[in-house]
């Protein structure tokens, strides 16, 4: 950490940096300024591995311990401007309890939904069967992110936010995805172009929900597939069933619940429903 340890470091918790950085946990911030925050080691190792580009990178060399300068050095290689700060002041801009001392900035993740189109495109044109995440009106970052690293664990190609209530670049979203926003492509849109979006894509629509008789296992997920699952506390809206129930290509489908709780935490059915696609694949 030599390389960095001997730059002017910002000391004060009240310096323009500090409260800049600060300023990007207000999502009005964030997409005024197409902007977020990687914070963490690892989180930003799998960010420059899968082509993210930081605009900044933050070092608290007080929190480090020994410094990976070889990941301080790809940052800057890639344009990034390095700073360090001291352990006071990165406390101040960081977003975690316990921070390690890297923080970077970086566009954000969040995709145009028309141009991901190209990609379901593109794995059919390889031979490969499309699987899509949708998410509707998930609130918690921390499940949003779950279902990220489930998603990029179980090679789904796309994942939608329908009507979002927590956004694709809320660092606390990177943060519980451990990176793994970067590694899949990610769009939000309101509900009724995420469904028209669907549709245009040949993909079946299977909406996750306790409210039917028919068990996800019953269900064909071998062919091109979108799962929708939908928010902590209310699940899909009205919108989706009156898809399922016009749509040529579109099911309900619930998961077995032999219990009195009638419902499963919205990352797990998700992750439950994902593998069983991945099952029925083969894979």
């Amino acid at each position: 950490m030599s390389t960095y340890i001997g730059a002017a470091q910002i000391t004060s918790p009240a310096n323009p940096r500090v409260r800049w950085l600060r300023s990007l946990r207000r999502r009005r911030v964030r997409d005024q300024e197409g902007l977020t925050v990687v914070e963490g080691h690892d989180e930003l190792q799998l960010a420059l591995d899968v082509g993210a580009r930081p605009r900044l990178l933050v070092l608290a060399p007080e929190l480090s311990g020994r410094v990976d300068v070889a990941l301080a050095d790809r940052a800057k290689d890639v344009g990034a401007e390095v700073i360090t700060m001291s352990r006071s002041a990165f406390a101040k801009a960081s977003y975690r309890e316990s921070p390690d001392g890297w923080l970077a900035v970086v566009r954000d993740p969040a995709r145009d939904l028309g141009a991901l189109g190209e990609v379901v495109t593109s794995a059919v044109l390889a031979g490969t069967t499309p699987l899509v995440l949708v998410c509707e009106a998930v609130e918690k970052p921390g499940n949003l992110g779950a279902m990220l690293r489930t998603a990029e664990a179980a090679g789904v190609d796309v994942v939608v936010a329908a009507s979002p209530v927590a956004d694709w670049g809320n660092p606390n979203v990177v943060r519980a995805s451990k990176g793994t926003v970067f590694a899949i492509p990610v769009a939000a849109a309101p509900a009724e172009q995420v469904i028209d979006w669907l549709r245009r894509h040949d993909l079946r629509v299977v909406v996750a929900t306790p409210d039917t008789d028919r068990l996800v296992s019953d269900v064909d997920l071998s062919g091109p597939t979108a799962v929708v699952v939908g928010a902590e506390h209310d699940g899909v809206s009205d919108v989706w069933f009156d898809a399922a129930v016009v749509g040529e290509n579109a099911v309900v489908a619930k998961l077995p619940m032999a219990g009195r709780v009638n419902s499963l935490n919205v990352a797990t059915s998700a992750a439950l429903v994902i593998y069983e696609a991945v099952r029925q694949r083969g894979g």
